[in-house]
């Protein structure tokens, strides 16, 4: 049997390669391992021949970098946002020309991100239909699971929604070894790449999508997990970025035997964790563990200093609780500058955030702040309040710098970046003694 897995390009105002892998795919890849001949075609690899070609694309120290992109017009819904829009990933034509070496194959995988992104999707299924009609495509991945009705209309011969891969293994007709590994192999050249140690959050807050994708917290076996980071050592990876969304939760049952795991094996990687911590979570020896482990990027999830609008979000972290955590990490030895706090810009309770009083207070602890674009998803809470500014059934409308926009206006956007970036530039020597108490 042959499978093809594809990783679509994005159309989006922006994108970044922030450690980005399809995880989700490659697992259900690794899981098949044996049952099948996989091919990969991954239009955000970096380090294609073709993107390793390009000027600009070059990594950071970290692994991250830039993506090609082509201008392309923008979606007649979103033509009023003063920005330009892109198609992120390699070009169309190599992945035509890939389906016409590869002939043909039985099925084809394609995992789907951000509701917005739907438009690569699509491009995808059009292209595989012209040049194999008689494959069998599959969807699987958030899209699908938050917008499942529109995600019928682009044609799949399958959709698998949630966490659920039983409709996927019977379509197939091959019975799974959840045992396995990811399949990374299926790089040519791979530097960067992604573990999971957990699956879901035992958190409800009603801006994340989480919820709704998984049904509960979930612990996934260590030794996988181990199997997983020792493939990836093998293969040359350097950075790997934790896609947990809670993986500091119940700390002493998961992360501290895998980090004590790591030391005993003497693995030397750089981790990092894009998905956010929960600062709560963060103590003095934890801190400790996490950098002699590898740790090396720290983004924590503030989101605001306001107590009120955390209360009414999901209290998920308060401003003394970000404040201890920055103080235990700093004195393990993480670097300042690698110690970054998200909040949200761009939510529908933005009168009660303090937003910018919430950016001061993160740059009066001396690390670096950064604006996370609140993407307004469909099911939850405050999905919700957005349809008095857009139309929740398109898709389109979920992307995370256009709501913004249409929310605040591109004026007080652009002046909260500026702002965001000044306090980033002339960050204080030390922490202060605010809290939540004196915003």
């Amino acid at each position: 049997m042959k499978i093809l897995l594809v990783n679509p390009p994005i159309y989006d105002f922006a994108a970044y390669d922030f450690w980005l892998k399809p995880y989700g795919l490659l697992s259900v890849a690794g899981y098949l391992r044996g049952s099948a001949d996989f091919k990969l075609f991954d239009y955000l690899d970096r380090l294609h021949p073709f993107a390793a070609q390009q000027t600009g694309l070059e990594s950071d120290r970290w692994g991250r970098g830039r993506l090609y992109c082509e201008k392309v017009p923008n979606p007649a819904c979103l033509k009023d946002i003063p920005r330009y829009f892109r198609r992120f990933g390699l070009p169309r034509e190599l992945f035509i020309d890939f389906l016409t070496a590869w002939q043909s194959c039985d099925f084809v995988l394609i995992q789907t991100m951000m509701t917005y992104w739907y438009p690569g999707v699509r491009e995808v299924i059009e292209d595989i239909r012209n040049a194999w009609p008689n494959a069998k495509i599959i969807l699987g991945g958030n899209y699908v699971t938050l917008c499942g009705k529109h995600a019928q209309r682009l044609g799949a011969d399958l959709i698998v929604s949630g966490t659920n891969l039983d409709p996927l293994w019977q379509y197939l007709g091959i019975a799974p070894d959840l045992n396995q590994p990811t399949f990374w192999q299926t790089y040519e050249k791979l530097k960067t790449g992604v573990l999971k140690l957990s699956d879901g959050c035992p958190f409800n807050c009603t801006y994340c999508s989480v919820p709704k994708v998984y049904s509960k917290f979930k612990a996934r076996p260590l030794e996988r997990s181990f199997t997983e980071l020792e493939l990836l050592c093998r293969l040359g990876v350097e950075n790997i970025a934790f896609y947990d969304d809670a993986l500091l939760f119940e700390p002493e049952k998961l992360l501290i035997p895998f980090l004590n795991g790591v030391l005993q094996r003497d693995i030397k990687v750089n981790f990092h964790t894009p998905n956010a911590l929960n600062a709560r979570f963060i103590t003095k020896d934890l801190a400790k563990l996490m950098v002699r482990a590898g740790f090396k990027t720290f983004y924590l999830g503030f989101e605001s200093a306001s107590a009120k609008w955390q209360q009414q979000t999901g209290s998920k972290v308060f401003s003394d609780e970000l404040a201890q955590a920055c103080q235990y990490l700093i004195a393990a030895g993480a670097e300042r500058q690698n110690i970054t706090a998200y909040q949200i810009l761009g939510h529908p309770k933005t009168d009660i955030q303090q937003l910018e009083a919430s950016m001061r207070f993160v740059n009066s602890l001396g690390i670096r702040g950064m604006l996370a674009y609140f993407s307004p998803i469909p099911g939850t809470v405050d999905g919700g309040f957005c349809h008095k500014w857009v139309d929740m059934d398109e898709p389109l409308f979920h992307n995370k710098t256009a709501f913004p926009i249409i929310m605040l206006g591109f004026d007080e956007i652009s002046r909260l970046k500026d702002l965001q970036r000044k306090l980033n530039l002339h960050l204080p020597a030390g922490k202060s003694n605010m809290t939540s108490r004196h915003l």
